[in-house]
């Protein structure tokens, strides 16, 4: 009898011992999912909700592309040091607010009295009032039953902007600032307007004066601004333009900046500039008879124009392509008869590319 329970005893042992490691062995084997380990995501880290006389931020690195939402603050400072999703501002007033590339849509909304600095794929207020806005924007700006908004183009610097903004999928060529749109216009009344052209952004946006967000190394200086000051809608200064266009290569973004800097540093104005792709029926329209000359350049990425102006715009920029760009494959308008219609043909191109 005893040696029966004993076999049976151990029968029943190795049974479970089995069962056990079959289900390990199971264990080990259920598949991961990328989602399974996907760090959770806390909403309050990704807002800033009924703040009063506050400064508060988030340092490059901390949004990394999720949604953020600010709402119900007063007489506070807000920076977010970084690039995200989206963006909504809700019922906030006497703000300043620094907001990094948006990849998506900015959208205030019953906010007043604020003053902000904005880089965005889309920008829309709606109910707001007295909104001072240094932006820059890859599309047309909409306002809706907004009084008393201000625009000016944005400038700004800190080390990780540029990469902000290719995170973002925003070009620094493509800001339609001043391009306005009144959703809502009142008969006789006008709804926005420009900065003043010598307006500071620090007298609007002050620096952060908390010790955590000191340590974002930045500049307000224009001449260093990530963003290229353009005039936008504002009077020319002369009837002479000059299109300068440069084709996609390792240095086209180094080129086009060393441009502007040659000719603002002469005096001229930079009016508006572009990047976008072009195909071959693109060419014959913008660059006519020296089409085919380019068409075989449009295959390798976007181009970059820029818009010049001032007396002797046509003759200095083809003298500093020479100079300074001998060997490097540029259109420049051949002579002031040309420039305009030059300028016309591109933009309104690149116009109906984007959309606007």
């Amino acid at each position: 009898m005893g040696c029966f329970f004993s076999r049976r005893r151990k029968q029943q042992q190795q049974q479970a011992t089995g069962a056990g490691q079959d289900a390990a062995a199971g264990e080990e084997k259920a598949p991961q999912y990328s989602w399974d380990q996907r760090a959770k995501i806390d909403p309050k880290d990704y807002t800033f909700s009924g703040l009063k006389d506050e400064t508060v931020g988030r340092l490059p690195g901390k949004v990394a592309g999720q949604q953020f939402v600010i709402q119900d603050c007063e007489n506070c400072s807000i920076y977010i040091f970084d690039h995200s999703a989206t963006i909504t501002i809700d019922d906030c007033v006497n703000c300043q607010i620094f907001l990094g590339p948006v990849k998506g849509s900015v959208f205030f909304r019953d906010c007043k009295d604020c003053k902000c600095i904005v880089a965005c794929q889309q920008f829309r207020t709606r109910d707001c009032r007295k909104l001072e806005v240094f932006l820059c924007c890859a599309t047309q700006p909409i306002i809706e039953s907004s009084t008393g908004m201000k625009f000016g183009c944005f400038q700004y610097y800190y080390p990780e902007l540029a990469l902000q903004f290719k995170d973002a999928g925003l070009s620094i060529f493509n800001n339609t600032w001043s391009n306005i749109h009144d959703f809502t216009p009142v008969s006789g009344e006008n709804n926005w307007g420009l900065l003043p052209e010598n307006a500071v952004v620090q007298d609007y946006v002050p620096l952060p004066s908390s010790e955590e967000l000191k340590a974002v190394r930045i500049s307000t200086d224009a001449t260093r601004s990530i963003i290229p000051i353009t005039r936008g809608r504002r009077q020319k200064s002369c009837d002479e333009s000059c299109l300068a266009v440069f084709f996609a290569g390792d240095y086209t973004t180094a080129n086009a900046r060393k441009l502007i800097d040659e000719m603002t540093g002469k005096g001229f104005q930079l009016v508006q500039t572009k990047e976008v792709l072009m195909k071959a029926e693109d060419a014959h329209r913008v660059f006519q008879q020296r089409a085919s000359e380019f068409i075989p350049l449009l295959e390798k990425g976007p181009v970059v124009a820029l818009e010049f102006n001032g007396d002797g715009a046509v003759e200095e920029c083809r003298s500093t392509i020479n100079d300074v760009f001998s060997g490097t494959k540029v259109f420049v308008s051949e002579s002031k008869a040309s420039a305009s219609q030059d300028v016309d043909n591109f933009y309104n191109f690149a116009d109906m590319q984007m959309g606007m």
